[in-house]
């Protein structure tokens, strides 16, 4: 038997919170207890109506998505959140306060059919009840209309571009809305190093260095390529030969 997720909807739209109605109406297992239309009325229902789960729009008007859900651990409780928005530059910051899933409007009943596997499988171990962690160890990366979860060790290299970083997995790459010096702070350093002012490599990629003859050092990743090395970086990077 699937056991009932109760679950209160939050966006300052009103079709927004109807369209999620019928797409939540549709699903097995979910029973709606409520809809809020800002984060201060959201954060009272969940205080009186203790939902299991809040799908819940992140831009909005005083109170946003991101604070409401932070403010969830005020309860001894708390319900999983699933952000519903229609921008992807938030999906760093939906990690700081441990979301599910990260769904891009418009919604489909499939992806909204899997978060909501997710947030079984949430319920079912640790209730988001374990420590969070300071640093990432997941990404979330538009691909083809929809949010995708790319573990953060199996990423090889992270560039700059522009205002954006591209994070490379094998043969296959992704861009996220964030700046190399703040997602710099956020990557593991005991798994992440900065070789130059624009690129970050995982540790254990790293196939060897080399030197140019002139000065400069590459690091060689093997099949991820060889990657100039900034002056800047380059004592901390050839310390990780008598790291081994």
């Amino acid at each position: 038997m699937i056991q009932t997720i109760r679950t209160l909807i939050v966006d300052d739209e009103p079709l927004a919170i109807e369209r999620l109605q019928i797409l939540a109406g549709q699903q097995d297992g979910i029973a709606l207890v409520g809809t809020a239309s800002d984060g201060a009325s959201a954060l009272r229902m969940v205080g009186a109506l203790s939902p299991d789960l809040i799908l819940c729009d992140i831009a909005m008007p005083d109170l946003d998505g991101l604070q409401v859900a932070a403010a969830l651990d005020q309860f001894d409780n708390p319900p999983a959140i699933v952000f519903v928005t229609a921008f992807d530059r938030y999906a760093v910051a939906a990690f700081d306060v441990a979301a599910v899933d990260y769904l891009l409007k418009p919604v489909s009943p499939e992806r909204l059919g899997r978060a909501i596997a997710r947030v079984r499988e949430w319920r079912a171990t640790d209730r988001g009840h374990t420590q969070k962690s300071k640093w990432i160890n997941e990404f979330w990366v538009q691909n083809r209309g929809e949010m995708l979860r790319v573990d953060a060790t199996q990423v090889d290299l992270v560039e700059a571009e522009r205002d954006y970083m591209r994070l490379h997995v094998g043969g296959r790459s992704w861009l996220i809305h964030q700046t190399i010096k703040s997602l710099e702070a956020r990557m593991n350093p005991d798994q992440f190093l900065r070789i130059h002012r624009s690129k970050m490599v995982r540790r254990d990629g790293i196939v060897g260095l080399k030197h140019h003859g002139d000065g400069a050092w590459s690091v060689d990743l093997g099949e991820g390529g060889v990657h100039r090395i900034g002056r800047t970086y380059l004592h901390d990077v050839k310390a990780i030969m008598h790291q081994a």
